[in-house]
């Protein structure tokens, strides 16, 4: 008989850096162990056609379905991602607490913790966290939170799913579409939304720094700047996108990616990029697997988390202003063959770490009995 697993995560095809992670978590379990899968899901058609699995629509699901969906579960796992923060977490937790009073053993895999400022959201974390029966987490930092909260648990570091992907070529042609000279040098920019997961970004403030960032590139690399989101939907990166261009001097030099394409796409098209400058975090990781230097723009441990990993530093974005981003991204860019050695170095450490977590969630489940199949 086979496991059945369900994963819980913010899938449902909004945001090309957890379909990464969760690109990456089936992709090992895939190579590793035959098993049933089911992924609860914001989309479940998105994420059905998408990574060919089982999906279900969760968060619209009454009590008693959602029951009967982890009764038949050998091992609930929750992540990757950032999803422990002020305002997501009790919807995850939910259900995790509803597996352990099922008696479903639980993995938490991969995931970030903050920002976490509300008691109640505090003390959730470290109530439900304390029932599981392993946690891996995908910076230091997260680790430090959560024994901050009062988390007893061994904790281990891994690190983010997503460094596993692999690029799907990015054609000539839908270079072409985009309107991408390639005989230009492209910069990729990314940019996002304040909101819940980062509550002190100050939009205009920001928008004018990477506008100046973005003209300095143009006038000094005499190069294309190309905006890819990484999360559409309302108020999301195409919209800050096009705000931080409307600010622009050199805004016909600039253009946003228009296709809707998959996360392996996306990273295919980073490889044609000589230098990123970038928010998202899995922007960042796309780079960093491409071996593409890149300047990052810290705005959550998360990406400082990263950065740590790869032993590369910058200030945070509240921190900067336009001409100490414009030099940092100067001497960044003189600098980008040691910056390509040091991915190089660097970039496969983690991806083995990464391996690792699949190795923890595979042993849980050799360990495991497979309940039999409902009747």
């Amino acid at each position: 008989m086979k496991h059945h697993i369900a994963i819980s995560g913010s899938y449902g095809g909004m945001n090309l850096g957890d379909e990464a992670i969760l690109e990456g978590i089936l992709k090992e379990l895939r190579s590793s162990m035959e098993v049933d899968v089911t992924v609860f899901s914001r989309n479940p058609k998105d994420t059905e056609e998408r990574h060919k699995v089982r999906a279900v629509p969760i968060r619209e699901m009454h009590k008693d379905d959602v029951f009967e969906e982890l009764k038949r579960l050998d091992l609930f796992v929750l992540g990757g991602g950032g999803i422990l923060f002020d305002g997501a977490v009790e919807g995850f937790l939910r259900d995790v607490n509803w597996a352990k009073e099922l008696h479903v053993p639980v993995m938490v895999y991969a995931v970030s913790a903050g920002p976490l400022e509300a008691p109640a959201s505090k003390q959730l974390v470290a109530e439900v966290m304390n029932k599981v029966d392993k946690i891996t987490v995908r910076e230091a930092e997260a680790k430090r939170i959560l024994h901050d909260l009062g988390v007893n648990q061994d904790i281990e570091v891994t690190t983010d799913p997503a460094l596993l992907l692999g690029p799907q070529t990015f054609t000539k042609e839908m270079l072409k579409k985009e309107g991408i000279q390639p005989d230009v040098p492209l910069v990729g920019f990314s940019v996002r939304e304040p909101g819940l997961a980062a509550p002190e970004l100050n939009i205009e403030q920001y928008h004018a720094i990477l506008a100046n960032a973005a003209d300095f590139v143009v006038e000094r690399f005499d190069a294309q700047i190309l905006f890819v989101p990484m999360e559409r939907g309302e108020n999301r990166d195409p919209q800050h996108s096009h705000a931080v261009i409307s600010k622009m001097a050199n805004a016909q030099r600039a253009s946003v990616l228009k296709g809707e394409y998959s996360s392996a796409q996306v990273l295919g098209l980073v490889g044609h990029m000589a230098f990123t400058v970038g928010m998202r975090l899995h922007f960042l990781i796309f780079s960093g697997i491409q071996k593409v230097p890149f300047v990052p723009l810290p705005y959550a441990s998360k990406v400082s988390g990263f950065l740590a990993d790869l032993d590369m530093s910058s200030p945070p974005l509240a921190a900067l202003n336009i001409g100490k981003l414009c030099a940092f991204i100067d001497r960044s860019w003189d600098l980008r063959s040691n910056t390509r050695k040091k991915l190089e170095e660097k970039i496969p450490i983690l991806q083995e770490r990464s391996r690792r977590t699949n190795q923890i969630l595979c042993e849980m489940l050799r360990s495991i009995t497979p309940k039999p199949p409902a009747a």
